[in-house]
């Protein structure tokens, strides 16, 4: 059986039973132990499952909203994204990832000459109606509780574009500089962001830090600027500026 059959297998029970048991998959698609538990670590590096003990689970949707979200420090939110703003030459070409602070940045983005690609529906209602900005909407399935649209149509797009910079979030930055993000579909599309831009900038606010998360993003090596509050986290920013990132506290 092909790897790519046992994947969709794997995933069509998990979604069935919420869960799936190395012990159930060995006797199910009759292959080996330890095929099947390499099966389950790539599909949890892809952020399609939760790796745990014996098996997989199923990954849990966000348990806030957008809407809601979108409230929380909203103040700072909106001072990164109008610095973040001025960051962007005209004619640029920029990839905006999902989040309330970039879609703030969209706001501030508007009347300028630039070509936009995002996954957000957020980002998309910011724009629309925007006659100097040229708006790429990538395909994918619809993540509703989160305006975004993710899946493998969304990495295949990402994957024929190009852009000069990309604006990154995340669910938390840990102490060590890693971007991490809670809802793990929605890791492989950052990542094909990050591979299809020449540079990468970071919006996160102060609450960020710490912060946790299902799966890594990103280590802090792969962002250029990171623009966050001036009462972020002096250690971890100190992380940042230790491999070369600009660090800038708004």
């Amino acid at each position: 059986m092909l790897s790519s059959t046992r994947h969709d297998a794997i995933l069509s029970k998990l979604r069935a039973d919420g869960e799936v048991s190395v012990q159930t998959l060995v006797g199910e698609l009759r292959v080996s132990a330890s095929t099947i538990r390499r099966d389950l670590d790539l599909l949890s590096e892809d952020g399609l499952l939760r790796r745990v003990r014996g098996g997989g689970s199923r990954v849990e949707p966000d348990a806030v909203a957008f809407r809601e979200v979108s409230h929380q420090a909203s103040a700072e939110k909106d001072e990164i994204a109008a610095h973040a703003a001025t960051l962007v030459p005209d004619h640029s070409v920029v990839l905006i990832d999902i989040g309330t602070t970039t879609a703030r940045l969209a706001h501030h983005l508007r009347g300028r000459r630039l070509t936009v690609i995002t996954s957000s529906l957020a980002v998309v209602d910011e724009l629309r109606d925007e006659d100097s900005i040229e708006l790429i909407v990538l395909g994918g399935v619809l993540r509703n509780n989160y305006l975004s649209l993710v899946g493998m149509l969304t990495e295949q797009a990402l994957g024929q574009l190009r852009a000069h910079i990309c604006f990154l979030s995340g669910s938390g930055i840990r102490a060590d500089g890693a971007v991490m993000d809670t809802t793990g579909i929605e890791v492989p599309v950052k990542r094909a962001m990050l591979a299809a831009a020449e540079r990468t900038i970071l919006l996160a606010d102060r609450t960020k830090f710490p912060g946790t998360g299902l799966l890594p993003v990103c280590g802090p090596d792969r962002i250029a600027v990171l623009v966050t509050n001036q009462r972020a986290d002096p250690a971890t920013l100190a992380t940042y500026r230790a491999v070369g990132t600009e660090v800038i506290t708004v």
